[in-house]
C-alpha cells in the first residue's frame, strides 16, 4: 500500500514561513512504534497521523520525542490536506477526536478557524532558574495545565531573547511562552516565542497551543474577545485568536509545501 505524506506550511500564506507539519492521512489506526519512529524521521516540532473513525478523524500528534496533547499548527494542517485532496467537501467541518477531546476546523474563505479549549494560566512565584534561562527578567509568571507564561518587559526583549536551552529543558513543564505586548502602531496585539526542549522542540516557529494560554491572558489585559498574536521566531506566523468562555478560536492560512510518497519498507 502506498502511503503519501505531506509537508504543510502553516499559519502563514506563503511557502518557507510559518510552522511547517507533517500529515499522514491512514486508512486505518497505525501502531504507535511506527508512528514515533517516522516522526523522529521527519524531524519537524510535530508529524500529524489522522484516520476515519466514526463521524470524525482521530487525530494523534508527534514530535520527534514525545506524543502531545495539543498542537495547533498541525491541526491546521491537517484540515489543509482533507480538504486540499478532496477527503472533505470544501464545505464541511473538519472534526477531530485527539487527546483533547473534540476539535473542529472550517473554511472561512482563504482561512481555516479552529475550535480549541482555552487554557487559562494561574499567576505563580517565578520558577527557580527561570530567569536565568531565557536571559530576561519576568514581568509576570503564570502556569497553565501544561506551559508556564512568561511576560516581558517588551516586543524587543521577546525577539532578542537567546535561552539557554538545557536550562530550559531542565524545568518542570512542557513548555515555556515568552510574550509582551506590541509596540505602538502594530498590526497586531501582542507577540510571542514558544519553546519547548523537555519534548524535543527547542522553539517552535508557530504555536496555535501557546495561543490557548495567550488568548485569555491577553484579552484579560487588553479587554477584548478577539485579538491577532504574532510569534516572533526566524519563520514567524500569525495568528488570530477570540476568546469564547472557556473555548478559544485560533484562525490561520496553510499552504501545501509538498507531497511524497512512503517507500514500501518504510509504510510499515
Amino acid at each position: 500500500m502506498t502511503l503519501t505524506i505531506y509537508q504543510v506550511d502553516a499559519f502563514t500564506e506563503r511557502p518557507f514561513a510559518g510552522n511547517p507539519a507533517a500529515v499522514v492521512p491512514l486508512e486505518r489506526p497505525a501502531a504507535e512504534p511506527w508512528m514515533r519512529d517516522l516522526a523522529a524521521e521527519m524531524n519537524l516540532s510535530e508529524t500529524a497521523f489522522l484516520w476515519p473513525e466514526g463521524e470524525a478523524w482521530r487525530l494523534r500528534w508527534f514530535t520527534p520525542e514525545a506524543e502531545v496533547r495539543l498542537c495547533g499548527h498541525a491541526t491546521l494542517a491537517s484540515s489543509h490536506v482533507l480538504w486540499e485532496t478532496g477527503r472533505l467537501a470544501p464545505a464541511a467541518p473538519a472534526r477531530f477526536d485527539t487527546l483533547s477531546g473534540r476539535l473542529v476546523a472550517r473554511r472561512l474563505g482563504e482561512a481555516i478557524e479552529m475550535d480549541f479549549p482555552a487554557r487559562s494560566a494561574t499567576p505563580v512565584a517565578a520558577l527557580p532558574g527561570l530567569a536565568e534561562a531565557l536571559g530576561a527578567q519576568p514581568l509576570a509568571t503564570a502556569r497553565s495545565a501544561e506551559d508556564v507564561l512568561v511576560e516581558l518587559a517588551d516586543e524587543w526583549t521577546v525577539r532578542a531573547l537567546a535561552p539557554d536551552f538545557a536550562a530550559l529543558r531542565a524545568l518542570d513543564v512542557r513548555g515555556v511562552i515568552a510574550t509582551a505586548a506590541a509596540d505602538p502602531g502594530r498590526d497586531f496585539d501582542f507577540v510571542s516565542r514558544f519553546f519547548a526542549p523537555a519534548v524535543g522542540v527547542p522553539e517552535d516557529p508557530v504555536t496555535g497551543s501557546s495561543h490557548c494560554t495567550l488568548a485569555p491572558f491577553w484579552s484579560a489585559r487588553l479587554g477584548r474577545a478577539e485579538l491577532t498574536g504574532l510569534q516572533v521566531s526566524r519563520r514567524g506566523g500569525r495568528v488570530r485568536t477570540r476568546l469564547a468562555g472557556e473555548r478559544v478560536q485560533l484562525g490561520g492560512r496553510a499552504v501545501t509545501v509538498f507531497a511524497g510518497a512512503l517507500s514500501e519498507a518504510a509504510a510499515g
